[in-house]
């Protein structure tokens, strides 16, 4: 079991938030009108510090399980690139090997980091300036404020949605179109493990494996 309960909850709980975030945003520009202005305007701020609880949640879970080693830099970033703009192509072979504690290849680690520190951090903290508008408005420089605080949060919100469109096509570029979508549901994949790690886990059952 590469991917633990509470890794699958945050995903897919992520994702759900995110794409009401981003249609509810949508509607609150004028994109659409599937939903009156009220609505949207509440629902978006019910998820986004739902998403915010979230991240918080999960950055605590990251550094106690040690699992925030995965998002540091890795080595390979262009060949990895290489792979997915050529090598997949012609069908070559991966040239990153996941493992227990590497189930991000190089250039993963860098997106998702980069998602973390600075879309992330550029969304929510816009978004919480904007909802607290009011305390500031009174100023001189409130207009202008404004305006800029809303342009951030919508370019924040479009690198978001480059992120997702990435992030979904990447899941098709497994061993089949939906493997990678059935690891993230059931938490399996299959791995070469080294000795080490089959010694640790069979000594400590801290991990579930299938034959």
């Amino acid at each position: 079991m590469l991917y633990t309960r509470y890794e699958r909850f945050w995903h897919w709980s992520q994702a759900l938030l995110i794409f009401t975030l981003f249609f509810t945003g949508l509607g609150l520009h004028g994109t659409h009108d599937l939903i009156d202005f009220r609505t949207a305007v509440e629902i978006h701020t019910y998820a986004a510090i739902a998403l915010i609880v979230l991240w918080i949640f999960t950055t605590f879970w990251n550094f106690t399980t040690g699992q925030w080693h995965q998002y540091l830099f890795k080595e390979g970033v262009l060949k990895v690139i290489r792979f997915y703009a050529y090598g997949i192509l012609v069908g070559e072979p991966h040239p990153y090997r996941k493992g227990l504690q590497r189930k991000q290849n190089a250039l993963q680690s860098l997106t998702y980091m980069g998602f973390m520190i600075f879309i992330g951090p550029a969304l929510w903290a816009s978004g919480i300036v904007y909802l607290f508008y009011d305390l500031w408005s009174g100023y001189s420089w409130s207009g202008n404020g404004l305006f800029l605080i809303a342009f951030l949060h919508t370019a924040a919100a479009f690198l978001m949605r480059i992120f997702v469109i990435i992030h979904i096509y990447m899941t098709t570029t497994g061993k089949t179109p939906t493997h990678y979508i059935k690891t993230m549901i059931s938490g399996y994949d299959s791995i070469e493990l080294t000795e080490a790690e089959v010694a640790y886990i069979e000594e400590t059952h801290a991990v579930s494996m299938k034959d």
